[in-house]
């Protein structure tokens, strides 16, 4: 069978809420990376055959089909094709998941999985109505803040375990920003003003100013007396990222030099309630799948819904001990959680991180909403 290599993954810096990304629209966000990938690789867009774009809130400047609005605003020819994707926050991660089994299964060459999301435009939840009736008499579903909560009251996490774990991703990512870790995954936005145009360049989402004292400030966010508060949670924000993924008949016969491989994905359903536990059985699958155990794996990127998930992940995962591994270049808390854009953007690093370590194999993983969970493994190549 054909691999699915991937050749490049890029992201545009990630926006706080209300800030830099939030004067353009998601469709045009998402065309300016769809342009900036093919131009690092010299690559005519008209070679490209499909795009499948992960979003979540798909409704008014995101909605009728991003998939296919995003690369046509990019100026791409009429033939590329797109698609939108929705797997909540592992959306683009089922990206991944959709160009690499059609690239594995001999039927396309060259696909582009990308993701967005514009949550200073698009609120969250806005796309979704009321549920079902005769999904509440089976299932309670409670907010994810509330799920967050629940996780960090089984797994015995306490309000200062999750602060010092959301206090260290912020060092982190600040620590990246200052080493210059996400140089060759960050691509410049132009932001468009009526008197001067500007490049928006830099994530603008860690906060140097925090502290553990100033995070032990917040109130609780989702419960009275609870533990989960906007510190110890993703930031909504804004962004877009993008992966090229390609045959090796399309490589040879366009010049593109692969950089890694995707070897397996895994899948994961849980309980609806907790909702976001579901990392270490989505991870085992993809690594049984693949052959390879966690010893195996060098960097592994956990998106950071919540601290509470990270912390359950590590001890679920038996990777406490490893926990320099994991996030080395902070997460979703520190950097943010742009939802639709958050699987290509988490691929985008790790294959970085893979790279400056000289590491062989990575695995990203990722909780869904309404119980689930997505995890990939790849290969350097």
């Amino acid at each position: 069978m054909p691999e699915a290599l991937i050749v490049d993954a890029v992201r545009s810096p990630i926006g706080k809420r209300n800030g830099s990304l939030s004067k353009i629209r998601a469709d045009e966000l998402a065309g300016q990376v769809l342009n900036r990938l093919v131009e690092r690789q010299h690559l005519d867009p008209a070679e490209i055959q499909d795009v499948q774009m992960g979003c979540v809130s798909q409704v008014g400047e995101q909605g009728w089909n991003i998939g296919r609005m995003a690369p046509l605003v990019a100026g791409w020819p009429e033939s590329v094709c797109g698609s939108t994707v929705d797997r909540q926050c592992g959306s683009s991660m089922q990206g991944n998941f959709n160009a690499g089994a059609a690239v594995a299964a001999g039927q396309l060459d060259l696909v582009v999985s990308a993701g967005v999301e514009s949550m200073s435009r698009v609120p969250m939840g806005s796309s979704g109505g009321d549920l079902a009736p005769k999904l509440l008499e089976r299932w309670e579903i409670v907010p994810q803040g509330n799920s967050a909560e629940l996780i960090a009251e089984r797994w015995s996490f306490s309000r200062e375990q999750l602060d010092a774990y959301s206090y260290e991703s912020h060092r982190r990512a600040l620590a990246a920003i200052e080493e210059g870790r996400f140089d060759d995954e960050v691509v410049p936005i132009e932001i468009f003003n009526p008197r001067v145009g500007m490049l928006f360049e830099l994530d603008e989402t860690p906060r140097a100013d925090t502290s553990p004292e100033a995070l032990a400030e917040l109130k609780p966010a989702f419960v009275e007396d609870g533990v989960v508060t906007a510190g110890n949670s993703s930031q909504i924000c804004d962004g877009a990222a993008a992966v090229l993924i390609a045959s090796e008949t399309a490589c040879s016969r366009l010049g593109l030099e692969p950089r890694a491989r995707f070897v397996s994905f895994g899948l994961a359903g849980v309980d609806p309630r907790l909702m976001l536990h579901g990392n270490p059985e989505a991870s085992e699958r993809a690594l049984g799948r693949a052959g390879l155990g966690w010893d195996d794996i060098a960097v592994i990127e956990v998106n950071e819904a919540f601290a509470s998930v990270a912390l359950q992940f590590l001890r679920d995962a038996g990777l406490e001990e490893r926990a320099g591994d994991v996030n080395p270049n902070g997460g979703g808390i520190s950097l943010g959680h742009p939802l639709g854009a958050t699987g290509a953007r988490i691929t985008a690093t790790l294959l970085n991180e893979l790279e400056r370590l000289d590491g062989r194999y990575g695995l990203a993983t990722m909780c869904v909403g309404f119980g689930q969970a997505i995890a990939a493994v790849i290969e350097r190549v």
